[in-house]
């Protein structure tokens, strides 16, 4: 997520930081670097030339020249003004009294609609509510399909018209059978913004439907066409929100700094990846503090808590206690780490690791590694999974012909296994466990 201007800036503000006092010129220096990084990001120009002005404005002043970490100062400046061009702060789902809430998602073609109707259907649900999904996307079957798929997949009902009806009967119809739901999300057709026959279309379903929130979804990786786009659909139709897809790209993603500040309209939540349960709910604070090369480590744990349950952690920590981690504990573990997402995403979250993501395996990649990970875990009898010790040269080749690999990825599995079994067991000596586990729980207590 924005990994070229976070390295970029980091590299910045490590010289600054390496000058001890500051003087003006020293500011105007680093801040022609920083107006340099964001705009070749593809920040909008006008959102480059007001943040720099208000950061500029503080820097000069005695909160920076009286400081005794004046580097640090700035780089506090320039994330809270960030923080406020992004937003502010996170902008909720409009709350609705005594009817479901209605959602209504439009945007152009192929800015992933479809995908996203089911990732927020997803994170409703797992935030307790109970959604509907409506194949309001008539004149294209393929959507049909594609939304009646992905709901199955997540136990999230979906209410299908058929393709021969048109999108305004679609909606009477589902409304009339809504109030056991607690949100009703409806994924309209991708339009262009200056079809003037579409947008009324779109205008006749908002009416009849009365929609809480009306969301659009935005490709973060087309640059500022971005924020035209939603720019002309506020304008045409008066949006509450927008869900800013593909954050996970590797495109230069100015976009997403600067459509806040251009359209006016809130950013809700960010796509950041291709599975149902990459959707995030937009923090300005966390993704100014990412850009920076900060961290998020409030959304990193809010991962965990998800994935993992209280007595997952327990069972484990009996086992390392006991020295009994052995390879399905391994497998287990990697299993839960995938399912919070890329590699890269997850360590991007992390203070300071702006220079390890680009050596680190894309998700596609990490995938892979697991999978073939997996397949040699169970090609192992369950006593070689428990005791490895006794995997001999003959096993070693039987489990690479049964795991369709090759003897080396055997003996780096194992390699590596048994350098982590040497790490738990020296954690466990020492009792780095609960040391660890104590810190990270009133962590958790400071952040809720």
């Amino acid at each position: 997520m924005l990994d070229d201007l976070t390295r970029r800036l980091t590299r910045i503000f490590h010289v600054l930081d390496g000058k001890g006092k500051l003087g003006e010129k020293e500011i105007d220096d680093a801040l022609r670097q920083v107006r340099l990084a964001l705009l070749e990001a593809d920040v909008n120009f006008r959102v480059v030339k007001e943040f720099l002005s208000r950061v500029r404005e503080r820097a000069v002043g005695e909160e920076v020249m009286r400081s005794l970490t004046p580097a640090q100062q700035i780089i506090k400046i320039v994330h809270e003004e960030l923080s406020t061009t992004l937003g502010g702060e996170s902008s909720p789902l409009s709350q609705v009294d005594g009817r479901p809430a209605v959602i209504l998602l439009v945007g152009l073609q192929g800015s992933g609609k479809t995908t996203t109707a089911a990732k927020l259907a997803l994170w409703l649900k797992r935030a307790g509510q109970r959604p509907l999904l409506v194949a309001a996307d008539t004149r294209r079957p393929a959507a049909i399909e594609q939304l009646k798929l992905l709901g199955a997949q997540q136990d999230i009902p979906v209410y299908d018209g058929g393709f021969q009806a048109s999108p305004l009967s679609v909606c009477d119809g589902v409304l009339q059978m809504a109030e056991k739901f607690t949100c009703v999300i409806f994924d309209t057709q991708g339009r262009l913004h200056v079809d003037e026959a579409m947008m009324g279309e779109l205008a006749d379903i908002k009416a009849k439907i009365c929609p809480s929130d009306v969301l659009l979804t935005v490709d973060a990786m087309i640059g500022q066409d971005a924020v035209k786009i939603a720019q002309e659909f506020h304008n045409r139709i008066g949006l509450t929100g927008l869900i800013l897809t593909k954050m996970d790209g590797d495109a230069r993603g100015g976009a997403a700094l600067s459509i806040r500040f251009v359209s006016g309209v809130p950013i809700k939540f960010i796509g950041v990846g291709e599975r149902v349960d990459a959707l995030e709910l937009f923090h300005p604070d966390r993704l100014a503090s990412r850009v920076l090369g900060m961290g998020d480590m409030l959304t990193l744990i809010e991962k965990a808590e998800g994935n993992f349950s209280e007595q997952q952690s327990r069972e484990i920590e009996k086992k390392m206690r006991a020295g009994k981690f052995d390879l399905e504990t391994l497998l287990e573990q990697m299993r839960q780490l995938y399912k919070m997402g890329s590699l890269s995403g997850l360590v991007g979250m992390l203070p300071g690791s702006s220079k390890l993501v680009s050596s680190l395996p894309d998700d596609e990649e990490g995938q892979r590694r697991l999978k073939k990970m997996e397949a040699i875990i169970l090609s192992m009898t369950p006593e070689e999974r428990h005791s490895p010790e006794i995997i001999d040269g003959s096993r070693r080749r039987r489990i690479a012909r049964g795991s369709g690999t090759i003897l080396q990825d055997v003996n780096s599995l194992l390699n590596q296994f048994r350098e982590m079994r040497k790490l738990t067991g020296i954690l466990s000596k020492q009792k780095g466990i609960k040391k660890n586990a104590g810190m990270m729980g009133k962590y958790l207590e400071r952040s809720r």
